[in-house]
C-alpha cells in the first residue's frame, strides 16, 4: 500500500496525497543543536521525501520557524509547510497578525496549511473568522486544529458560515504505542468526518503514558526480528493502515543525518498482523474513552 495520506479537497484545493512521515521540529531553534545541523537535516529529509515539515510560533519563540525558512530557501515548493498558532493569539485579528509574523520567520508568502495549537478562551468562530480571512487573502491554503479532544473537535465542526469548521483539514494530536486513547473514541469520529490525524511524540518522547520505548526489551526483540531499528518499529506502526486505510501522518522530529535516513525508510516497512498483534498485547488499545494526552 502506498504510504500517504490524503488530505480532502476543498472549495479552493484540490486533494493531495502526502507521505505518512513528515518532518517535526520541536526544539529547534533553540540552541540544542548547531543550527546548520537543524537546517541540514529538514533539506535532507525533502532530499528523501518527507515534504511535510510542522512547526509552529511557539517552537523556540519563533526560533525553530527561521530554522525552517533557512531550509527552504530556494526550495519552498518542494515542502507542505504546517504552522501552528497559540490559543491567544488566535483572534479574529490576532491570528491575521500571528500569521503574518509566522510567514515573515518562515521567508515565504503562504503556509499550506495552519493550526489553532490547542483550544483556548478565544471563541472557536473567531478563529475560523480569522482563518477564512487568511485563506481568502492566499496566506494559508488549508486549516485544522491541535490537541482537540472529541467534544472539542466535535465543536469546532460544528462550526457553520461562509468556511465551516467541515473542512477542517486535520487534526494534530500525541499518538504513540504507549499512548493510544484516541483510538477509542477521538479517531473513530475524525475517519467518519474524513479528518486526518497528525501524530506528533510518534517515538514516544511525551505524554502522561510516557515510557521508554526505544528500550523495552518486546520492542528490542521485534526490531532485531525485523532487522530495523526500534524507531522505524514505533514508526511503522503509527502510520499502519487500518480497516484498510492510511490516515495519520507521523511527525518525529531528527537532526543526526542517520536519524533521518532511518525516519525515511520506515515509510516502506509493512508491518505483518503477527507483529501487530504482538505489539497489541504487550501496549493493548484502550477499551474505553480516556482524557486526550497532551504534552
Amino acid at each position: 500500500m502506498d504510504a500517504t495520506v490524503i488530505l480532502k479537497a476543498t472549495t479552493t484545493e484540490p486533494a493531495i496525497a502526502l507521505p505518512a512521515i513528515g518532518q517535526g521540529t520541536w526544539y529547534m531553534g533553540e540552541g540544542l543543536a548547531p543550527r546548520q545541523d537543524e537546517v541540514r537535516a529538514l533539506q535532507q529529509g525533502l532530499d528523501l521525501g518527507l515534504t511535510l515539515i510542522d512547526t509552529a510560533e511557539m517552537y523556540g519563540d519563533g526560533g525553530a520557524e527561521e530554522v525552517v525558512g533557512q531550509a527552504l530557501q530556494g526550495r519552498r515548493e518542494q515542502a507542505f509547510l504546517v504552522s501552528k498558532v497559540y490559543p491567544w493569539n488566535a483572534g479574529k485579528r490576532s491570528g491575521i497578525q500571528a500569521c503574518e509574523a509566522s510567514l515573515q520567520r518562515l521567508g515565504t508568502d503562504y503556509l499550506d496549511l495552519y493550526l489553532l495549537h490547542w483550544p483556548g478562551s478565544i471563541p472557536l468562530a473567531e478563529t475560523l473568522a480569522a482563518f477564512e480571512q487568511l485563506r481568502n487573502d492566499g496566506k494559508i491554503k488549508r486549516f485544522g486544529i491541535s490537541n482537540f479532544d472529541l467534544s472539542e473537535a466535535q465543536e469546532w465542526h460544528a462550526l457553520s458560515g461562509s468556511l465551516t469548521g467541515q473542512s477542517t483539514a486535520v487534526n494534530q494530536v500525541l499518538y504513540h504505542l504507549g499512548s493510544r486513547g484516541i483510538e477509542h473514541s477521538l479517531r473513530p469520529w475524525q475517519r467518519e468526518q474524513h479528518i486526518p490525524t497528525m501524530g506528533y511524540c510518534p517515538l514516544a518522547q511525551g505524554g502522561s503514558l510516557r515510557r521508554d520505548l526505544l528500550s523495552n526489551s518486546e520492542l528490542q526483540a521485534v526490531a532485531k526480528e525485523l532487522n530495523i531499528s526500534v524507531p522505524q518499529l514505533l514508526l511503522a506502526w503509527a502510520i499502519r493502515p487500518t480497516d484498510g486505510q492510511r490516515d495519520l501522518i507521523a511527525i518525529p522530529k531528527a537532526v543526526q543525518p542517520q536519524h533521518v535516513q532511518q525516519n525515511a525508510e520506515a515509510l516502506n516497512i509493512q508491518l505483518s498482523d503477527e507483529v501487530l498483534a504482538r505489539l497489541d498485547k504487550a501496549f493493548p488499545a484502550p477499551n474505553r474513552k480516556t482524557s486526550l494526552d497532551i504534552v
